[in-house]
């Protein structure tokens, strides 16, 4: 994947006075192929390629994970722990114009119908459910932009949430792991993010740590930026949440699996 400025509107809550929007300016633009190939590589992490899982509910989890970057969604009685992504992912789609299933559509505001795992599989096969995966298999192509497009937003973001004294170097890693033609590091930036989130959010935390990708880079500032690294800081930084997650949830026995995940940004095409 190279790196090459695109003139994608940042809205920016703020801006520092000791960074111009210029500077923390982070638009990537990826072509055809390249996009189609960070599509399948995000069906394969999530749902292993596999039809049936752009409609999942994990076990252990209190909500569903849909389409190939398994968007999570909360019922309207829900308090949110995590970022909801799946009506963020439906609004973009609105905007761009896609056949949105009606049943989508109909409330303005957009609450998953489904308030138990039981509850979903009960429907797994109904009208609705399969109408929604024919869709996001469809549309492959709108979600992994929309990926993209939050990944450009948020690194601004990330920076602007260092001290002012760090931002010049985390940047300099964003850059290096990025730019590096022989690895794949704007693939495991992407895909870090759109897997573990931006570490932006004071929710998203255990003990109050987060594992976001502002985490992983915070653990790199003593660290050669390399992809190497950056595979080694994840690792770290997805080892502290599984020991600072609550027991019930019991988050060890995805671990293997996350580090199967990061071990991807390292292999070849």
């Amino acid at each position: 994947m190279k790196l090459e400025n695109i003139a994608i509107p940042i809205i920016l809550a703020w801006i520092s006075s000791n960074y111009s929007a210029q500077e923390i300016n982070y638009n990537f633009q990826l072509n055809s192929h390249e996009l189609e190939w960070l599509s399948n590589r995000i069906y394969s992490n999530e749902c292993n390629s596999n039809f049936n899982c752009l409609t999942y509910w994990n076990a252990g989890e209190e909500f569903p994970s849909l389409g190939i970057g398994h968007f999570i969604w909360f019922h309207s009685e829900q308090e949110p722990g995590f970022e909801e992504t799946f009506p963020q992912l439906i609004e973009f789609m609105r905007i761009r114009n896609a056949p949105i299933p009606k049943w989508l559509t109909e409330e303005s505001n957009l609450n998953s119908p489904w308030k138990s795992r039981e509850i979903f599989y009960a429907n797994f096969h109904s009208t609705d459910m399969v109408e929604l995966r024919n869709f996001l298999a469809q549309q492959k192509a709108l979600q992994v932009e929309f990926i993209v497009e939050r990944f450009n937003l948020t690194l601004s973001q990330i920076i602007l949430d260092f001290p002012t004294s760090e931002r010049t170097k985390i940047d300099g890693i964003l850059r290096k792991i990025s730019s590096d033609s022989n690895t794949m590091g704007l693939y495991a930036l992407i895909d870090y993010v759109h897997f573990k989130g931006s570490g932006l959010s004071r929710k998203e935390t255990y003990k109050g740590q987060g594992w976001g990708l502002k985490q992983v880079l915070h653990n790199m500032l003593n660290q050669p930026a390399s992809i190497n690294s950056f595979v080694e800081s994840a690792e770290q930084i997805l080892e502290r949440r599984v020991e600072n997650a609550p027991t019930a949830r019991n988050e060890q026995r995805w671990l293997a699996g996350w580090h199967k995940r990061l071990q991807t940004y390292l292999s070849t095409r």
